[in-house]
């Protein structure tokens, strides 16, 4: 029976953008070695996460240094794998068209040694070649290493899965380790040994932070599956993230969109290609238009309707029926009152109108309600949320923990169940993913908290049983407009959580998170694989399992006609993503505050996902004062954290936060959060990093010349306290950018006189951090791409810089320069 894909087991191998000591290297047999007589087969699934690099996959040696080794080279149209017997020929090419099988797409690959008549077959794919008349020994004691080996450093990012060597004699692993560096195979047996492992299993329980965005106008999301796109847009642009190749890109609109957008409600219709974004309700002396569609190909938008409908409903759950061409909501909240009304949008007759349905399961009116429909069965189910029977919020609110199902061909709505709570009440958000006939999956959240988090449930479809699986994911939920979604794509087989942040209702912040399918539980992770020698309880285990599991760059691209107050979405990170290769990827038990918030803790798990916005902004205010002072008291890091609350009200509010702050900090070494002689100080010792004060230190100690380098890879990560705009930063920015920035303008120009052009790019763009005006910034980054023959890139550089240029100073750029 083949266990493989019960969970996403597998290695993930850290490749070239990453240093050479951090890259990954697997030998097979390093615990165990094995010898092979007559024949042997290496086989495994391959995914290629960058289908443009270059490096090795795997090399195989013989006791006397004769070495054959897989290469795989991305620089062409198509992917092609060239098995070489290394230093002397190519034995065998094999090409695979890269639009049938894009990034992260598994391929099935089998190296096969037949040592009696010295042939070697390789198989990519359904592609079978060989070469013989290959001097082969009798007996074959092969050294297999998967990634980095040996002098061979160029990896390219990829990863395996359900590996096999060996013939009638086979070792199987199931690459099911979720921590270590020793490799057991199939029954439990230690064989061999990983350097720098990324197991793959992790990505079942641990939300990954795909990237995240911002906008500063009213903005909407969705998610178009088929073309694997999530779209991110205001009334001026649309930012698209490609899932699957993690590119995104910026395209400013020729016209507005002709919507005046409150809520950013949208859906998509993916068979043609059309993006509606509406707003259900305007006050009369609004008199655009409420509906109106986007075509994603030539991005024009064109004006669908006026109608609206009598009141507001924020938080309503709906769903789009490509089939009938319309598109359905529920529920909702507006003028002080709760919704239990169906409504429906005709994309051909473009009007609202009220979906008559027989309530035989009696939904009150509510809202955050999450909705999803069976394709099998063409049936819609609604669960949860919160309202009271009358509708009037004046009379307070209840949760429910209910499911409903609306019959599509009878519109019978049915009361399926309602379950019992025991937990703190929360509301989960608007996407249900139904993936079989046994159950639901939608995230809950506690939405009356201003830091809250997200967590993943599965709802039996049958009596509302529910397992939470997967950590969790904050969410800043103070504002109304703020809101979260959940996807699957079954192609990626991948949940993704969109969490849509509001600051004031205006501005907002967007996290795309992915969790790969199907999702586990701590214990599950904690457990997987159990130690010792895999029995047949183990294997039954696995069994059940499965059946109660059920069957889970920003490129700116110009438009015509733009405006003088054209809001396009933040490109601050496209150069620092066109060169990720050279930075400094997160060290074990680290903090890191230049360019992303960064924590990992002392088993090298990315925690940040753990410090919500207002933990967040504690520890830095902490740190700040603790390097700067002897620390802060209460009342003034009260002052600074909630200064809109009165001092009595906060002292509850504080306590609980620095107690968090004290847990998550539990998962490093060396730092910690105390409170003495009335003052609240974090302390750093080793072996903790943190990349702020270890930057001070290097220019605090007056020979920073010395330490010049690190210097360098620390500043270049990224803008410091990046994303974080709150005035109790400005002083600690403005302290640390002025003492840094003579220090890259100088080493930028020495770069560009040593033509060391990556480094003088990298050193510009952490320049335009401190001043995205500066000239000499701008002048030694075009020419340095320019020299590196990045002439397209250059464009794109010098053409941002002078809309930002214009939007600061209000002025064209005075000094164009010739490209």
């Amino acid at each position: 029976m083949n266990l493989q894909g019960i969970f996403a087991e597998g290695l993930r191998f850290f490749g070239n953008g990453y240093p050479i000591d951090k890259r990954t290297s697997y030998n097979v047999f390093s615990e165990h070695p094995v010898t092979f007589s007559d024949n042997y087969e290496i086989s495994f699934d391959l995914s290629l996460y960058l289908t443009s690099d270059i490096g090795n996959i795997v090399r195989i040696k013989d006791s006397d240094n004769r070495i054959f080794n897989l290469f795989y080279d991305g620089h062409e149209k198509d992917h092609l794998f060239l098995l070489n017997e290394e230093g002397r020929s190519n034995l065998i090419s094999v090409a695979l068209d890269k639009s049938v099988y894009p990034p992260r797409e598994w391929v099935s690959i089998h190296i096969g040694f037949d040592l009696k008549r010295n042939i070697i077959t390789l198989t990519v794919a359904d592609q079978i070649y060989q070469s013989d008349n290959i001097s082969l020994p009798d007996k074959f004691a092969p050294t297999i290493v998967f990634g980095r080996s040996d002098h061979i450093i160029d990896v390219p990012p990829f990863a395996i899965k359900d590996l096999s060597v060996g013939n009638n004699r086979k070792f199987r692993f199931l690459l099911d380790e979720y921590q270590g560096n020793i490799v057991h195979d199939i029954r439990g047996k230690k064989m061999g040994s990983v350097a720098n492992p990324d197991w793959l299993i992790n990505d079942s329980y641990h939300w990954k932070l795909e990237s995240q965005f911002r906008s500063s106008t009213v903005s909407g999301t969705n998610y178009h599956d088929g073309r694997k796109e999530l779209y991110y847009f205001n009334r001026d642009s649309i930012l698209i993230f490609n899932l699957r190749t993690r590119s995104s890109e910026t395209i400013i609109f020729s016209e507005p969109c002709p919507v005046d957008l409150r809520l950013g409600t949208n859906f998509i219709d993916q068979e043609n290609d059309r993006l509606y974004c509406y707003e259900v309700y305007h006050d009369s002396t609004y008199q655009g238009p409420t509906v109106a569609s986007l075509d994603l190909h030539t991005f024009k938008w064109r004006i669908e309707s006026y109608d609206r409908l009598p009141t507001q409903l924020h938080h309503h759950a709906s769903w789009f029926d490509a089939s009938s061409r319309q598109y359905m909501i529920f529920g909702g909240f507006g003028n002080m009152r709760f919704s239990d009304q169906f409504y429906r949008y005709s994309l051909d007759t473009q009007e609202w109108n009220s979906f008559p349905i027989d309530n035989k399961g009696s939904i009150t009116p509510r809202y955050f309600t999450s909705l999803g429909h069976h394709e099998e069965s063409h049936r819609l189910y609604l669960f949860g949320g919160t309202g009271n029977l009358s509708g009037d919020q004046l009379l307070g609110r209840e949760y429910f923990y209910d499911l409903y199902r609306l019959n599509l061909q009878t519109n019978v709505l049915k009361k399926v169940w309602e379950i019992p709570w025991n937990q703190e009440n929360a509301v989960p958000v608007r996407g249900m993913v139904i993936n079989d006939k046994s159950f639901f999956y939608t995230l809950c959240y506690p939405e009356h908290f201003t830091e809250s988090f997200l967590k993943l449930y599965r709802f039996s479809l049958q009596d509302g049983d529910y397992t939470i699986l997967g950590d969790s994911i904050p969410i800043y939920s103070d504002k109304i407009n703020t809101n979260a979604n959940l996807y699957y794509d079954e192609d990626l087989n991948t949940l993704y959580a969109v969490v849509h942040e509001f600051e004031d209702d205006i501005k907002s912040d967007l996290h795309i998170y992915s969790l790969a399918f199907p999702p586990i539980t701590e214990k599950e992770l904690a457990n997987h694989p159990p130690t010792g020698k895999k029995s047949d309880t183990w294997i039954i285990y696995l069994i059940i399992v499965a059946i109660l599991t059920g069957t889970g760059i920003v490129l700116y691209r110009s438009g015509r006609g733009k405006r003088k107050d054209v809001q396009i979405f933040d490109i601050s990170n496209t150069f620092n993503k066109l060169n990720h290769k050279n930075k400094v990827q997160p060290k074990t038990n680290s903090i890191y505050l230049f360019g992303e918030f960064t924590v990992c803790n002392r088993d090298n798990r990315n925690i940040t996902y753990m410090f919500s916005k207002k933990l967040k902004e504690t520890f830095c205010l902490l740190l700040q004062y603790s390097q700067e002072k002897e620390g802060i008291t209460s009342q003034h890091l009260s002052r600074l954290l909630w200064p809109e609350k009165p001092l009595q009200e906060v002292k509850n509010i504080r306590n609980v936060t620095l107690n968090r702050l004290r847990k998550i900090l539990e998962e490093l070494d060396g730092i910690e959060l105390l409170y003495e002689k009335g003052m609240f100080t974090i302390t750093l010792k080793s072996p903790i990093y943190c990349d702020y004060t270890r930057c001070m230190e290097i220019l605090s100690s007056n020979q920073w010349e010395a330490e010049y380098k690190e210097l360098i890879e620390i500043v270049i990560r990224g803008k410091f306290l990046e994303n974080e705009d709150k005035p109790f930063y400005d002083s600690l920015k403005e302290k640390t950018e002025k003492r840094i920035e003579p220090l890259i303008i100088r080493a930028m120009e020495e770069s560009y006189d040593k033509e060391q052009w990556q480094t003088t790019i990298d050193l510009a763009q952490a320049a335009f951090h401190i001043d995205p005006m500066n000239e000499t910034a701008l002048n030694c980054m075009i020419k340095a791409m320019q020299k590196l023959g990045m002439h397209e890139g250059a464009k794109i550089k010098y053409l941002s810089f002078l809309i930002e240029y214009k939007k600061i100073m209000g002025k064209e750029y005075p000094n164009p320069l010739k490209l």
